[in-house]
């Protein structure tokens, strides 16, 4: 008589990363990317091969204070254990901090109701080195109150069009039938304010599309400059066009902040 399998559990992970050193977080051939060291770090602990579902695919370069992560073990390990035993393996740029188990369909992605950015702008004159990979250094005049009264306008349903990275996918390309991502998001939060030297934009919504918030904040930044007229976002959002809007700031200064999941999802 065949064996009975054992089960499968669903994992959550909560994890923080530096993204400096990596290729974004999605597994790619011959590069360093953060669900490529995840997953190598969950086999040398389960001997088990697992490609770890994140609630959005952070770029090259972007960084992740609160990131969620889920994937199906048979090996029964506590969670603490499990927590103990990533963060031994993993490099001190990738730190675990929650690891539970959750019910049996969550998906980190799938799931996922609300997500949190920010993007970080250094405003002094010279920028200390220990900040250096986590801002954006920027010494020109920027006009705060223009730069929020554009970044309110982009609160609310809205096609996304003109902030969104205009490459295609790589499964459009292989699948000429593959349907892109709709552009239309809603955003619920979306503001700039200053912290000591730091000028800081957060925005909250559903989801992002590839490149967005870096597009949005390039595009602030030329609002802040002059460079465009605050009450331009609704004509760049009506144009659905790449280069209508402004340039993409740099990576480094843009974190996912959180992400949120229906008061139901609860671990298990």
């Amino acid at each position: 008589m065949a064996q009975a399998q054992t089960p499968s559990h669903t994992w959550k992970l909560t994890l923080a990363y530096d993204g400096t050193d990596y290729s974004g977080w999605q597994v790619q051939p011959r590069r360093r990317t953060i669900q490529g060291t995840l997953a190598d770090a969950l086999e040398q602990i389960t001997g088990e091969r697992v490609l770890p579902q994140g609630s959005g695919r952070t770029d090259a370069g972007v960084h992740a204070l609160a990131q969620v992560a889920s994937f199906a073990l048979r090996t029964n390990i506590p969670p603490e254990n499990l927590l103990r035993a990533l963060n031994r393996i993993l490099p001190a740029n990738i730190r675990i901090l929650h690891a539970e188990h959750a019910a049996e369909d969550f998906h980190a992605r799938h799931n996922a109701v609300r997500k949190a950015y920010e993007y970080r702008i250094y405003r002094g004159e010279i920028c200390p080195p220990f900040l250096a990979r986590y801002v954006f250094p920027l010494v020109w005049p920027l006009d705060l109150s223009a730069m929020n009264i554009a970044a309110a306008h982009v609160i609310g349903r809205h096609d996304f069009t003109s902030f969104a990275a205009t490459e295609p996918e790589l499964s459009q390309r292989e699948n000429p039938e593959f349907a892109p991502p709709s552009p239309l998001r809603t955003l619920a939060f979306s503001a700039w304010n200053v912290e000591g030297d730091i000028l800081i934009y957060r925005v909250t919504g559903e989801g992002f599309l590839h490149h967005m918030v870096r597009n949005l904040v390039g595009t602030f930044i030329d609002i802040g400059r002059g460079q465009i007229q605050p009450d331009a976002i609704p004509q760049i959002l009506a144009a659905k066009d790449r280069s209508a809007a402004g340039p993409t700031a740099p990576a480094r200064g843009l974190f996912l902040l959180s992400v949120e999941y229906p008061a139901t999802e609860q671990a298990c």
